[in-house]
């Protein structure tokens, strides 16, 4: 059994890491679905909202010292509601089952909480078997533009094409 593990990010190099591999994970399906893209798809400002709110958790997921993954989690301890910001597998590291034992040791790290929260884009079919059938979200909402997600205003829906820029919303509670 290989030794998995959270890492805190702590260091700027850390951090500047983070954003590399998260960009590189999240154009690559972008562009295995849509083609070659000119913009980057997640833009370093929506990375570094995610490192600076307010009770945020970031981390690499390591197995014998080699980083495999990341994610940024905030938490609310009061609520007692999680919100998954961020979660990547690194180029070259997918199709091992990475993802799931990253979203394991979330749960792991956080049993107070009863209700968490993320946001996928449509296109990105994996996440959405991902999210729904492995770790057992359920889709909650849908963000289109006849229904737009309350929290994005002006500019806030990154460099993804109008037409391509469609969330769900998924919610998973805790037993």
């Amino acid at each position: 059994m290989d030794k998995f593990f959270l890492r805190p990010i702590i260091t700027g190099e850390d951090k500047s890491t983070f954003i590399t591999e998260i960009q590189a994970a999240f154009q690559n399906a972008y562009t295995d679905e849509f083609g070659a893209f000119d913009k980057t798809i997640l833009p370093i400002e929506d990375i570094e909202e995610s490192f600076n709110a307010d009770a945020s958790e970031a981390y690499f997921a390591e197995v014998v010292g080699e980083r495999v993954g990341g994610t940024i989690i905030v938490t609310e301890n009061e609520t007692k509601f999680g919100s998954l910001h961020l979660l990547y597998v690194k180029m070259g590291s997918q199709n091992a089952g990475y993802g799931l034992k990253i979203w394991k040791a979330i749960e792991e790290l956080h049993p107070e909480i009863t209700l968490w929260e993320t946001h996928t884009p449509y296109y990105d079919k994996r996440n959405i078997h991902f999210y729904v059938n492995r770790c057992g979200f359920k889709i909650v909402e849908f963000f289109n533009p006849k229904h737009k997600d309350p929290h994005q205003t002006g500019d806030t829906a990154g460099n993804i094409p109008e037409e391509n820029n469609y969330f769900f919303r998924f919610e998973k509670e805790m037993n």
